[in-house]
């Protein structure tokens, strides 16, 4: 058995990272799962949070994600990201005025799906103000 996770982060558009860690904390959409070497094979939504990517005895480095899809498997974590951002690279000010925008779309929006796209917006951009302020 491998002492090593490979970690791989995809986003729509390109491979993000691909890398070894010690460890991987996931924000799975039943809760947050650590995966190590050895892990059983899973297939996992993802909802909006922060991914911890622990390197030795450092901190972890975080990464927001805004949804996704994780797939292990016992030597890999594959993480196929909606979006990704370092937590370190938020800037709260910009985050703040994002959620006014999106809670005025959806005081604005007339249809059940625009009131589900700008309730999402807003959802997923509190989930990143809470990351930007840890």
């Amino acid at each position: 058995m491998a002492d090593r996770v490979k970690f791989d982060l995809v986003s729509p558009e390109r491979q993000l990272r691909s890398e070894d860690a010690d460890m991987v904390v996931v924000p799975g959409s039943e809760g947050d799962f650590g995966v190590l070497p050895g892990h059983a094979p899973i297939i996992s939504t993802i909802r909006p949070g922060v991914i911890e990517v622990y390197k030795g005895t450092g901190a972890p480095e975080r990464i927001f994600i805004s949804g996704g899809i994780c797939e292990v498997s016992a030597d890999r974590c594959t993480v196929l990201a909606d979006d990704a951002v370092e937590v370190a690279s938020l800037d709260r000010a910009a985050i703040e005025k994002r959620i006014k925008d999106a809670e005025e779309d959806l005081a604005d929006a007339k249809t059940d799906l625009d009131q589900h796209k700008a309730s999402t917006a807003v959802a997923v951009l509190r989930e990143m103000l809470t990351a930007a302020a840890r």
